[in-house]
């Protein structure tokens, strides 16, 4: 039996990464928008009238702040997003679609459906279950080992 190259699979991984945002960053681009700007603005779509917070955005997909900050800046400078102050705390600064976001809700959850149909529509069920099982316990496998390096780092600044 062949042994499995590991370095081969996380090049491997890297280049489905690269390619799957390719493909979402064309379907997207005759609006202006990118992938990621994409999918942001559905989040913020699916928040509805009680909007949602550049903290809660950053838990959902992990990205950091300032990189949160700055698409969300070109999503406002579009005209997709606007920024209002929270009633109960003014510090807190909530986000929510404009109507010019609203109406490209069904262009975006078309295109992401179509790029799904194109990555994934050759695959049978059962395999898109393996894969899902897969992918989650790679990620889990990530979270453990982000938050061993975490404790690692905590406990050699406290020395």
């Amino acid at each position: 039996m062949k042994q499995i190259d590991c370095e081969q699979l996380v090049q491997d991984n890297r280049q489905i990464c690269l390619r799957m945002e390719r493909l979402a960053n064309r379907f997207m681009e005759t609006e202006g928008l990118t992938a990621v700007q994409g999918h942001l603005l559905l989040y913020i779509l699916s928040k509805g009238d009680s909007g949602t917070s550049l903290t809660a955005i950053h838990r959902e997909f992990g990205y950091s702040k300032a990189t949160l900050s700055n698409m969300l800046k070109r999503l406002r400078e579009k005209g997709y997003v606007r920024v209002a102050s929270c009633a109960g705390d003014d510090r807190l600064k909530l986000l929510f679609a404009t109507e010019k976001g609203e109406q490209v809700r069904a262009f975006l959850e078309t295109a992401i459906r179509d790029v799904q149909q194109q990555v994934y529509g050759c695959f049978s069920e059962q395999e898109l279950r393996t894969l899902n099982r897969l992918q989650k316990k790679l990620l889990q496998n990530l979270c453990v080992s982000a938050e061993k390096n975490i404790r690692n780092q905590k406990e050699e600044s406290d020395l």
